[in-house]
């Protein structure tokens, strides 16, 4: 899909945002904390962090994070067990925005063969994560339904062997990894005992300018000028492929980068702009308002 397509679905979503179909309860929603010391990783379960779409199955119906109704296809629900289930819609790293154009699309077509639900969780709080894993290995094979898999669980036993897999998952395009204690009770909100671990740092800011380019980039996007939930302002200037430069995302967009920590005075660290962020997840995020 082109860029400027994107931008448009993505633009589609959000001024339809105010008569869009009404939120479906999705119950508890668990979110992972961030990684920032070492750990007894032997009493952990680490999996690779997958760069998709949160969804829920409910039993019925596919919903995303807050909630939105997901149209996927009848036959790739088809025989999913009738148990809420959380997971990742998603086909290859680094294919984000075409995951998000393929599984937001309000008329599902057959691009959803390239999707698959990789399943993570049972939400059930009175069960030990290793419970729940074994669970929902069983009710997937019962399935039988090839859209439908389970995010591998894996035991390491140093913390060297935990950095040799990040950089393993780093160098292959992933983003990271997950840790979740065997004994991890599911929670609504952020758990501590399920952890994201990462080579740098991700956030969303939005956009408020856009500079002109110079040089090789004279007559598209020099860069963007964006503003943090918290009120920070700088430059977004690297991470565009040449077609978002021709194309980039618009003034009022929210957008995620990455950097690798922050300078004295909290503005972000080499940011580079990841992509633009889905409609589905801007319920949770506030803009900015000057105190004064």
């Amino acid at each position: 899909m082109t860029c400027t397509y994107y931008i448009l679905f993505i633009l589609g979503l959000l001024s339809a945002s105010a008569g869009a179909a009404p939120r479906a309860e999705t119950g508890p929603m668990q979110l992972a904390s961030v990684f920032s010391e070492p750990v007894q990783i032997q009493n952990y379960l680490v999996s690779e962090k997958l760069d998709g779409i949160r969804a829920r199955w409910t039993g019925k119906e596919l919903l995303t994070r807050n909630g939105h109704r997901i149209h996927a296809p009848a036959w790739f629900t088809a025989d999913w067990p009738a148990v809420p289930l959380d997971g990742e819609l998603w086909s290859a790293r680094g294919a984000f925005e075409t995951i998000a154009s393929v599984v937001m699309s309000d008329t599902p077509d057959k691009r959803w063969q390239t999707i698959t639900m990789m399943v993570f969780d049972w939400p059930e709080p009175d069960t030990p994560f290793y419970q729940r894993a074994e669970y929902i290995a069983r009710l997937i094979e019962k399935a039988g339904n090839p859209y439908l898999k389970l995010v591998p669980q894996l035991r390491l036993g140093t913390q060297q062997q935990l950095e040799q897999k990040l950089d393993e998952v780093a160098k292959q395009g992933g983003e990271g990894l997950m840790l979740h204690h065997r004994l991890a009770r599911y929670r609504d909100g952020r758990n501590h005992q399920l952890l994201k671990m990462k080579r740098y740092s991700d956030d969303e800011a939005q956009v408020i300018a856009i500079t002109p380019g110079k040089g090789q980039f004279s007559g598209m996007m020099g860069a963007l000028v964006v503003r943090t939930r918290t009120g920070v302002q700088f430059r977004l200037g690297s991470g565009f492929s040449l077609a978002q430069r021709r194309q980039p995302p618009q003034i009022g967009t929210w957008v995620t980068f990455k950097h690798y920590g922050v300078t004295r005075r909290g503005i972000p660290r080499f940011a580079s702009f990841l992509r633009i962020r889905p409609a589905s997840d801007l319920s949770g995020i506030k803009p900015y308002t000057n105190p004064r």
